[in-house]
C-alpha cells in the first residue's frame, strides 16, 4: 500500500445495484459449493530508485497450525532499489497464478475479476495479468449477502439483500482509488514448513474480493499493474485471520526485508529465534498502531510529548511494511530534519518538487549524519541509520522522512513508519497477544519457527525471486510482496436483480 487507507467508506447495497445488474447481465453463476511459503518480487527491481517514484507509490494508496508458513521474498535491496515487493499466489482448482501486492496495512485480499472492463490488461513489470473467473474453478463459490461474513464486514444486514444475491462491498481509499466487485470463496495455495528449510504444499479456503470495477491508480491506466492486493492486516477479514480462524495457521507472522542483498524472509507462525522485544498494539485501531514515546537524534532527545504522534482520528504510530517512506506530523518532521541537517551546516540544500529536501554529498553518510532512534512503550527502540533514511535522487541525497502535514487532509498529522525504517529488521506481528516487536537482523540468514502441535522447531530461510518473468507453477507457492495503495470492494449477484 502506498499510504494506508486511513478512511474507508461503505455504501448501502442499493447504491451498487446498477453495477450489480450490469455484472449479472454479463455473467450468470450458480456454482455451489498448514504453514506456507510466499515468493516475493521487488516492483522496481533493476531500475534506479527515485524518491519521486517512491513518494508517488506512497501517495496512491490490512485445530492450530502444525508448523509455520514460509513466504519467500524477492526484490532488490540495493540503494537504488528499495521497498516495493509483490508476490505470486495460487488460487482455485485447478490453480492459476496471480501477482498481488502484499500489504500489512490492508485487510481484504482481492483480485481483478473476469467481468471487469476497466481492469489493467498488461503490466510493465514483465508479468502476465490474469482475471479470476469463478466458473473456471471447481472450488470457487459466491458469498451471499445474508451470510455471516457479509454481515460482519458491512456492520450488519444489508438493505436490499435478497436470496442468492452476492455480498457487495465498496471501499474508497486515501488516494481516491477504489475497487468494486463481489466476494467469493476459493482455495488458496501456500507452502507449509515441514522441516529445516523444507516445505510441502498446503491450502486453505479464503474469502476474497473479485474486483469488477477499478478506478484511480487501480484502473486500466496503471502501467505497473498487478492482479490485486493480498491483505495481511489485523481485521477478521484478512487472509491471515481467516486461515488462523480455520486452524490452518497461527495468528502471527513476521517479515525481514533485506535492504542489502534483496529479498528476505516472510513467515507465518510462532518465531522462537531470534527473540524480539515487543510493544503492545494500540486497541481499537484499524492498523498496526503502537505508542511512540520519544525520538532521539544521535545522543540528543528531541523535545516531543507522546501525544504529538497522534492525530485527531487515530492513536499511535502506524507500522506498515506496505508503505515505502516514513511520514511524520509537521510539528515532528521539522525539528527532526533540522536537527539532522545541523550536523552538516555547510550543506547547500535544494527543494526538489517543493516536497523533498536534498543536497549533494560525496563522503560517508553514516560518519557524517546521526542515527535516529524511535522509542516506544515497554522500552522498545527502533534505530535507523543515515544510509537508510537518506537515498539518491538525480545525483543528490534526499531526506526520506516525509511531512504528513503536506499530504491530503485525511493524512494530516499521521505518523507512519514504512520500509524506510523496517528494512534489515525482523518484525514480528503477534495477533494472539496483540503485540508487535522487532530486532536488527541479517535478513539473508534464517529464523526458527515452532510447530505448535509437536513442539519441533524448524529453520525458515531467506529467499529472493529472480527478476526473470517466466511462468512458474503455482501448485506449491504463494509468492508474497510488499506495498500497497488502496483496496477492495465488491458488488454483484448471480441472479437477475433488475
Amino acid at each position: 500500500m502506498i499510504l494506508p487507507a486511513i478512511r474507508s467508506h461503505h455504501f448501502p447495497l442499493l447504491l451498487l445495484l446498477p453495477l450489480v445488474c450490469f455484472l449479472v447481465a454479463s455473467s450468470s453463476i450458480t456454482r455451489a459449493h498448514g504453514s506456507a511459503v510466499i515468493h516475493v518480487k521487488y516492483k522496481f527491481a533493476g531500475s534506479q530508485r527515485s524518491i519521486v517514484d517512491l513518494k508517488a507509490h506512497d501517495s496512491l494508496r490490512q485445530l492450530r497450525i502444525l508448523t509455520g508458513v514460509d513466504l519467500p521474498l524477492g526484490g532488490s535491496g540495493r540503494p537504488d532499489g528499495l521497498g516495493l515487493y509483490y508476490a505470486r499466489i495460487g488460487i482455485g482448482t485447478p490453480s492459476k497464478d496471480y501477482y498481488l501486492q502484499v500489504d500489512t496495512g490492508s485487510d481484504i485480499m482481492w483480485v481483478n475479476c473476469i467481468q471487469c472492463n476497466e481492469c489493467p490488461k498488461r503490466s510493465s513489470l514483465g508479468i502476465d495479468l490474469t482475471l479470476y473467473n469463478i466458473e473456471d474453478s471447481a472450488t470457487g463459490k459466491l458469498v451471499s449477502c445474508d451470510q455471516e461474513f457479509c454481515y460482519a464486514i458491512n456492520g450488519g444486514p444489508l438493505d436490499g439483500c435478497i436470496a442468492n444475491m452476492s455480498c457487495p462491498y465498496l471501499e474508497i481509499y486515501g488516494d481516491g482509488s477504489s475497487t468494486a466487485g463481489y466476494f467469493v470463496n476459493d482455495i488458496v495455495l501456500y507452502d507449509r514448513v515441514s522441516g529445516d528449510l523444507e516445505t510441502s504444499s498446503a491450502n486453505g479456503s479464503v474469502i476474497f474480493g473479485c474486483g469488477a470495477t477499478q478506478s484511480g491508480n487501480l484502473g486500466s491506466s496503471n502501467e505497473e499493474a498487478l492482479d490485486g492486493i493480498l491483505g495481511f492486516g489485523k481485521a477478521n477479514s484478512s487472509m491471515i485471520s481467516q486461515l488462523a480462524a480455520s486452524g490452518k495457521v497461527e495468528n502471527m507472522f513476521a517479515h525481514c526485508l533485506d535492504g542489502v542483498n534483496g529479498g528476505g524472509i516472510f513467515a507465518i507462525g510462532h518465531v522462537v529465534q531470534p527473540k524480539v522485544n515487543v510493544t503492545p498494539l494500540v486497541p481499537n485501531q484499524p492498523h498496526y498502531n503502537v505508542n511512540m514515546t520519544a525520538i532521539q537524534v544521535g545522543h540528543d532527545f528531541l523535545n516531543f510529548t507522546a501525544d504529538m504522534f497522534d492525530s485527531a482520528d487515530q492513536k499511535g504510530t502506524i507500522i506498515d511494511s506496505g508503505t515505502t517512506l516514513a511520514y511524520l506530523p509537521q510539528m515532528v518532521y521539522e525539528p527532526l530534519v533540522n536537527e539532522i541537517l545541523s550536523r552538516q551546516p555547510n550543506l547547500k540544500l535544494q527543494n526538489v518538487r517543493d516536497e523533498y529536501t536534498c543536497f549533494q554529498y560525496s563522503e560517508s553518510l553514516d560518519e557524517a549524519f546521526p542515527n535516529v532512534t524511535f522509542h516506544f512503550e515497554n522500552s522498545v527502540t527502533l534505530k535507523v541509520y543515515p544510509h537508510e533514511y537518506l537515498f539518491p535522487y538525480s545525483g543528490l541525497w534526499c531526506i526520506g522522512w516525509q511531512n504528513s502535514g503536506l499530504q491530503s487532509r485525511d493524512r494530516m498529522n499521521m505518523t507512519l513508519l514504512g520500509d524506510l525504517v523496517l528494512s534489515n529488521k525482523l518484525v514480528v506481528y503477534d495477533l494472539e497477544n496483540q503485540t508487535i516487536g522487532w530486532t536488527e537482523y541479517n535478513c539473508s540468514s534464517s529464523i526458527k519457527v515452532q510447530d505448535e502441535r509437536t513442539g519441533m522447531v524448524h529453520l525458515v530461510g531467506s529467499h529472493y525471486i529472480s527478476s526473470a518473468s517466466h511462468h512458474i507453477s503455482s501448485a506449491s507457492h504463494l509468492n508474497a510482496w510488499f506495498i500497497m495503495i488502496s483496496t477492495v470492494l465488491a458488488a454483484l449477484s448471480h441472479f437477475s436483480c433488475c
